[in-house]
């Protein structure tokens, strides 16, 4: 935050500091591992072609002899890698100029209780570290944004450059060019200079450099070029980038005993013409196939022998102009990345973690040699010299808030938890539910291979239920054959008015078989439902934790209430939406919409949208929203006064949309629900993909915050009304923040107040008996999402609105 937005958010007339925005340091992992995502990782060694090849025509390029090239030559397999932070470059690939919505977004200005200020007052003051690098300017510092034309035209972009680098003497060595914006860190004598450039082939051509703008240190272009010169430095540094992060290639990680081969490579071309069972020339002049290759030298037996191969053009050799082609088996090849067999593997995942879960002291010391790069090499240096820039070498350290603690209420009791833990499931253990559902008629399904573990489950249930005053009966116990056909057709034939819940035990976690059963009763014969893999209950040592959850689970889907914390806001719905894209059915979206329903939070209404190809905006809202103040007035006989939203799953650039768009249908359905109605209305932007960081200061080292913590000054925005809340407690690594930015609000809530029902609402998800990263309504709607997305692609039966049947 700049000095005058600092003055501006405090009350104060603005000083003359000339402090720039923070710029956020790159991130352990993005320094430390060089495996980027986007290449392709080779199991296999590096297999050159012969010494004599000779690179083909324009475009092409000749592989090994015994692989022939496909008929056209083309590259249908290669991966184009994207440059630059998508969100703040100044250019994408090919020179076409994005629209950076967000940058340019001034909400806050509209919201009049906070101009001003945003910050909040309440909780216990606390020293906070963040992993960001404070970037100063000269004094009168400014940015100067030229447009250039050429006559005649120049298509051509490296063209453009070259022809205006000619005038360097005039436009000086230090410039950013993107082959029509030039912008300067000096004002040149005219505000419309022409000069003169000759092309190799003597062709004259006209430059036009014209002044348009004088920009100040917080104009969102600046923030681009902020952006552009830091990329820049990363790349003087030798880092290189894949996608939105940098990786330093000679501090490569090494994880043993899960990769023998930490080759990365880019895909050019794919030969269909050439397979397993070609042959290759080895060092010695043998010929060998690469079948028996893999088999002799890797133990690797290739199964599909009609695959094509594919060609990854490697660097030149020193002292030969030949571009060596590498031959790629596709079988033996895999997108860097995890795959989901790695995830399973408990074993990796633990030796990853090691490196990509730091603690705040180690990621600290991390981002410290970063800078410290930065700060000792010399061409960086000379570059920030020349624009007047210069970074700070500590990191931004400022004062956070932690808001109390949180008390769970459950059955007229009240309970403390153990912050550091953010969890209570031992504190409310044994307390009858707030509201507890009697599983009067239920059915359990199980396969004969389970019908011990389906005893068991219910032996525990019996056990476990009568603390939570849960009233039970004996299931109806229903044996299939491991087929879906058997599960589904048990379910026509068993299913009654009077289920309260069918319970399937399933022998594995296939997933055609879990999707049918959700799809027949989310649709065609709506319930609540249950499933569980036989494996999860055959653990002795959890079965009576594992019987507790299913127990809750199952109450939470029947309409039941666990628990509730304080909310002294009356009449307020809270409302929660998030998208998920569904690749499956025509790669539609789905919008899952969750509306609270009484004073308690305790009670849901879920309705999801089923909306066009790829479209992440909802269109639905309206028709969700009326149906939702519907329900609310038959549950209360009354409208609420406020409501509050938590929009989740909003990407980068789509800022300005969703102020323009989503907000005007909040407002118009409003307006349809009669004259005399007119709630207050709030609508918070969630955003969990942040690499903000925070690290508490505390007796000379540097731990997580604390949940509760709060961040709404220094490293938010001056044109936003926006805050960071930790949340929750993690035993590894550090603690990722949650960011909240409010992009239209008439309630007037103090901002203390705003923030705080935000970390009550974290206390709310029965999923799980401890704080969560999200408020509780968003974590239901990406639920709800999910299961339509992935399981049932079609909306859900109305009849289950008002039940959390997607837990």
């Amino acid at each position: 935050m700049t000095g005058r937005a600092r003055a501006r958010a405090r009350g104060r007339p603005p000083g003359q500091e000339t402090t720039v925005p923070a710029v956020g340091a790159a991130s352990a992992r993005q320094t430390l591992l060089s495996q980027p995502v986007g290449h392709l990782q080779s199991q296999q060694p590096h297999v050159p072609s012969p010494a004599s090849e000779e690179p083909g025509g324009r475009g092409q390029q000749r592989g090994p002899q015994s692989v022939p090239r496909g008929q056209n030559g083309s590259r249908p397999g290669g991966l184009q890698i994207s440059a630059g932070f998508q969100e703040l470059s100044l250019t994408e690939r090919g020179g076409r100029r994005r629209d950076f919505h967000d940058l340019g977004v001034n909400t806050r200005q509209a919201v009049e209780h906070v101009q001003e200020s945003k910050t909040g007052s309440s909780g216990v003051m606390i020293k906070l570290i963040t992993n960001y690098f404070r970037l100063t300017s000269r004094p009168q510092w400014a940015l100067y944004q030229y447009h250039v034309d050429y006559s005649p035209e120049m298509e051509a972009r490296r063209l453009r450059s070259a022809l205006l680098l000619r005038h360097e003497e005039l436009i000086g060595k230090t410039h950013a060019f993107d082959g029509s914006i030039l912008l300067l860190p000096k004002k040149l004598e005219r505000k419309v200079t022409d000069v003169f450039s000759r092309t190799r082939n003597g062709e004259d051509v006209k430059i036009t450099i014209t002044l348009t703008n004088e920009l100040p240190p917080t104009s969102p272009t600046c923030l681009q070029f902020y952006n552009i010169i830091f990329r820049r430095l990363l790349k003087m540094l030798n880092l290189q980038q894949i996608g939105r992060n940098y990786y330093n290639p000679s501090d490569p990680i090494s994880i043993p005993n899960h990769r023998y081969n930490n080759r990365t490579y880019r895909v050019d071309d794919i030969d269909w013409d050439a397979n397993p069972q070609c042959t290759f020339r080895k060092a010695d002049g043998s010929e060998i196939s690469f079948v028996d290759y893999y088999r002799r030298q890797y133990n690797q037996e290739i199964t599909d022998l009609d695959q094509p191969v594919l060609i990854s053009e490697s660097k030149r050799r020193r002292g030969s102009m030949a571009v060596v082609p590498v031959v790629l088996i596709p079988e033996l090849c895999f997108l860097t990345g995890l795959t989901e067999k790695m995830r399973n593997d408990f074993n990796m995942m633990k030796d990853l973690a090691v490196h990509t879960r730091l603690p705040p002291e180690q990621r600290q010391r991390e981002i410290s040699r970063l800078i410290d790069n930065i700060q000792n090499d010399d061409n960086v240096q000379k570059e920030l010299r020349g624009w007047g820039l210069r970074f700070d070498s500590n990191l931004l350290s400022f004062t956070g808030r932690v808001v109390q603690g949180e008390k769970i209420l459950q059955s007229g009791k009240a309970f403390e938890y153990n912050p550091q833990l953010a969890h209570w499931s031992k504190e409310t253990r044994g307390v009858p539910l707030i509201c507890a559902k009697p599983l009067d008629n239920w059915l359990l399904i199980y396969t004969r291979r389970n019908y011990d573990v389906a005893n068991t489950l219910l032996q525990n249930l019996f056990k476990v239920t009568p603390s939570m005053g849960i009233r039970m009966n004996k299931a109806t116990m229903i044996e299939v054959d491991d087929r879906t056909d058997a599960y589904v057709k048990a379910l026509q034939q068993s299913v009654t008015p009077d289920t309260n819940i069918a319970v399937c035990i399933l022998s594995s976690s296939r997933k055609d078989k879990y999707d049918a059963i959700k799809k027949y009763l989310c649709i065609d014969c709506p319930i609540p439902s249950q499933c569980v893999v036989a494996r999860t209950l055959s653990k002795p040592q959890t079965a009576m934790a594992i019987a507790t959850k299913i127990a809750l689970q199952m109450n939470c889907k029947m309409g039941g209430e666990l628990w509730s914390v304080e909310i002294p806001l009356k009449q307020v719905m809270i409302v929660g939406i998030d998208c998920y894209h569904d690749t499956l059915s025509g790669k539609h979206s789905i919008a899952g919409f969750v509306a609270s329903l009484n004073q308690t939070m305790t009670r849901w209404f879920s309705r999801c949208a089923v909306q066009g190809r790829g479209q992440e905006l909802v269109d639905g809202l309206k028709a969700c929203l009326q149906a939702a103040l519907r329900d609310w007035f038959k549950w209360n006989k009354y409208l609420p006064s406020r409501i509050i939203v938590y929009r989740d799953g909003v990407g980068d650039g789509q800022l300005n949309t969703l102020v323009n768009y989503e907000v005007p249908q909040f407002l118009d359905c409003l307006k349809s629900v009669g004259k005399d109605y007119n709630p207050r209305l709030t609508v918070i932007v969630v955003k969990k993909r942040v690499n903000t960081r925070f690290f508490a200061q505390c007796a000379g080292t540097l731990k997580n915050p604390p949940p509760g913590t709060v961040v709404d000054v220094e490293v938010t925005r001056p044109e936003w009304y926006d805050f960071f809340i930790v949340s929750q407690a993690v035993r590894d690594g550090c603690v990722a923040p949650t960011h909240y930015n409010v992009i239209y609000d008439t309630s007037k809530l103090k901002p203390d107040h705003l923030q705080r029902l935000t970390y009550k609402l974290c206390h709310m998800y029965y999923n799980w008996s401890g704080v969560i990263r999200v408020p509780a309504p968003c974590q239901y709607a990406h639920k709800l999402a999910f299961l339509v997305g992935q399981s049932i692609h079609r909306e859900p039966s109305l009849l289950l609105s008002d039940r959390l049947y997607y837990l």
